[in-house]
């Protein structure tokens, strides 16, 4: 489970994070592209926009049960 306390400082604010167990695979930024982006340069993703439609919404709950160290949290 995602711990907000531990979230990546460059994710927007809002209920969707990446917290720091990220192990950078980037399946949240294939499912979520619209959400979700990669940060080469530190190794892991992170959202870099809250969704703001029910697909949107969908994706990146979907995107949340795909995570496969759990390290995208929904506060929503």
């Amino acid at each position: 489970m995602a711990d907000k306390s531990r979230r990546w400082p460059n994710n927007v604010s809002g209920p969707f994070y990446v917290d720091e167990d990220c192990i950078d695979c980037h399946l949240c930024s294939e499912i979520a592209p619209s959400n979700f982006r990669i940060d080469e340069q530190n190794g892991h993703d992170y959202v870099y926009k809250q969704p703001v439609s029910g697909d949107e919404s969908d994706q990146c709950r979907e995107a949340a049960a795909c995570c496969p160290v759990n390290a995208i949290g929904d506060d929503g």
